[in-house]
């Protein structure tokens, strides 16, 4: 039986990059994680990745803080120590360094650069979709009559 990986990700849910560049604001930042519907946003200096911009870091680094959203660029408050896995990533090793470091967000980065975000609940509807496929096929192969 194949391991899942990253790459299963990406391939239903896309390979969709948010990103800012350090220089913007926090404002716009939140501006376009609410618009797009996300938890983070990827910080980019061109296209390499320089740090990740994550609702964790709004509440701690800015409002906690008491920092002005409209004047404070994400490069001084977005998470630096940037933890990424590969395309060929196993489901299961992803899901663990997201446990044993307590992060939501997973750059994913392949030889070709970045390739795209996994994030917690991409990872959870995955196995839940492929759990219920089994099921289905486990229901069908005992219970159809034949």
């Amino acid at each position: 039986m194949p391991v899942d990986t990253v790459r299963d990700i990406l391939a239903r849910k896309g390979r969709d990059i948010v990103a800012v560049p350090p220089g913007a604001t926090v404002l716009e930042a939140a501006q376009l994680m609410n618009t797009r519907g996300t938890g983070s946003v990827l910080v980019l200096e061109g296209k390499k990745p320089v740090g990740i911009f994550t609702e964790r870091d709004v509440l701690r680094r800015v409002v906690a803080e008491q920092r002005n959203p409209v004047t404070t660029p994400v490069r001084d408050v977005m998470t630096t120590s940037l933890i990424s896995c590969q395309p060929d990533t196993p489901l299961e090793q992803c899901a663990a360094v997201m446990t044993e470091r307590r992060i939501r967000h997973l750059p994913v980065v392949g030889p070709e650069g970045l390739c795209g975000v996994v994030t917690s609940g991409d990872v959870l509807a995955f196995q839940f979709a492929e759990q219920e496929a089994t099921l289905k096929h486990l229901s069908s192969y005992f219970y159809d009559v034949r």
